[in-house]
């Protein structure tokens, strides 16, 4: 993607007409943190790989340009399709521009050392939302063999061997990196305190699908067994489990009728009796939920009267991701709650713009909001600092009174796919404005 293109996409705005119930029918797009480390990991074998269910999104298309950059050929063949073909790795060095675009990008150093022995990456670029530390990838490699030199970038090399590693603290993106990079490694290689969310699990069984020995999928202990090559094939990304939980919100604060096909239910056991606390039941039927219309938002106090409290955490806790959209919810809702932000201390500043529209919310620290609804809320323009707080911005404008607007809205094009346009599928008044 050309810089001018990515310019204009973050100068774009929404205009929002609020205070409409949502209704109708919404499929759950690919899920985003689950097509990054699984388009990544297409550098580990020289065969050709097809991934359905891609989301057409910011974040997607960088990664794509990163892995063409190193070598590989990699395009879409569908409108959700993406072959991706590294027969050979021409570069061991990320472009910085590119780089800075997505956090992600962080994940080729696992492929890439794994698969020619030499990884040069920059620092990533992703989300503002607090300190994301890279110190778990960096001790990984150190643990299975790599010399690592730190400067203006992070340059890695040698050879690997299989280790015992346990992660300092249970990051997604330092699990994903490590299997990637034990898959081609000899020997057996153990992560404790691996991080185990749905895009993880996926990640594993598509390494396993090429050919890795992967073991303890699903827990917080991974044991993989190095193996020589790994083959082509295809695959289906997992849908979205947070697009999902924001369409859940979505219907919740719009009293609309809505109905998300394509769900994974296990992959909501944590999402959807913390919505429950809000008051938003939704009924699943195999792979589709609905959320009925018509539900009156109370919510549901701890035993003996007291003060809920919402937080999030590593899976199998309530996920980072949908802190934002729970805020949201919590302003539309009978009652107060106390939202208890544990991941990330940049994550609930956006809460400032909800208060000027009349939100009813008490920011106590970098962690800790507490909110107290029903509120009216009133339309305003804002501007979206990152993926989620944009989503959850979104969310209060569709159910406040009056017009919203919304800029920057590329930051929510990275992880929510066409948007406007399924928004608009649901009664939804919402115009995108170019830059």
């Amino acid at each position: 993607m050309a810089q001018t293109a990515v310019t204009d996409a973050l100068a774009s705005s929404f205009v929002i007409q609020g205070g409409r119930p949502l209704s109708g029918r919404v499929r759950a797009a690919g899920n985003k943190n689950g097509a990054l480390p699984i388009l990544a990991a297409c550098l580990l074998t020289s065969e050709p790989v097809v991934l359905h269910n891609v989301p057409r999104i910011r974040d997607v298309e960088t990664m794509m340009a990163l892995l063409a950059d190193v070598g590989a050929e990699v395009q879409w063949t569908g409108e959700n399709e993406v072959r991706a073909h590294a027969a050979e790795i021409t570069s061991h060095e990320l472009d910085a521009e590119l780089a800075s675009r997505i956090r992600a990008s962080f994940l080729l150093a696992g492929p890439l050392l794994a698969r020619v022995g030499r990884a040069s990456v920059p620092p990533p670029g992703g989300d503002v939302i607090g300190r994301r530390r890279l110190d778990p990838h960096i001790h990984a490699f150190a643990e299975l063999g790599a010399e690592v030199e730190i400067g203006a970038r992070f340059d890695l090399h040698g050879t690997l061997r299989g280790e015992h590693v346990f992660l300092d603290e249970a990051s997604v993106m330092a699990t994903e990196n490590t299997v990637m990079a034990a898959s081609l490694t000899p020997g057996e290689t153990v992560i404790g305190n691996a991080a185990c969310e749905p895009h993880i699990q996926d990640l594993c069984r598509f390494l396993v699908s090429l050919g890795a020995e992967i073991e303890g999928i699903e827990s917080n202990v991974l044991r993989i067994h190095g193996v020589e090559s790994l083959s082509g094939g295809e695959w289906r990304i997992g849908p979205e489990h947070i697009e999902v939980g924001s369409f859940i919100g979505l219907a919740a604060v719009t009293g609309g009728d809505v109905t998300i096909e394509d769900v994974e239910p296990k992959d909501l056991a944590p999402i959807l009796p913390t919505f429950q606390r809000l008051g938003v039941y939704a009924e699943i039927d195999g792979a589709t939920l609905r959320v009925p219309p018509g539900q009156e938002l109370q919510i549901r106090d701890d035993l003996g009267g007291q003060i809920p409290k919402i937080e999030d955490g590593p899976w199998p806790s309530f996920p980072a991701d949908l802190t934002s959209i729970a805020v949201i919810v919590a302003t539309q809702a009978h009652g107060t709650v106390l939202i208890f932000e544990k991941m990330f201390e940049s994550r609930l500043f956006f809460v400032d713009k909800l208060v000027s529209m009349g939100a009813r919310i008490i920011l106590c620290d970098p962690h800790r909001a507490v909110v107290t609804g029903p509120a009216r809320l009133v339309g305003q323009q804002m501007s979206s600092p990152d993926i989620r707080a944009g989503m959850a911005m979104l969310l209060a404008a569709l159910c406040a009174e009056g017009t919203s607007t919304i800029g920057n809205v590329g930051e929510i094009d990275r992880g929510y796919e066409r948007i406007d346009e399924r928004l608009r599928s649901l009664g939804a008044q919402i115009e995108r404005v170019e830059g």
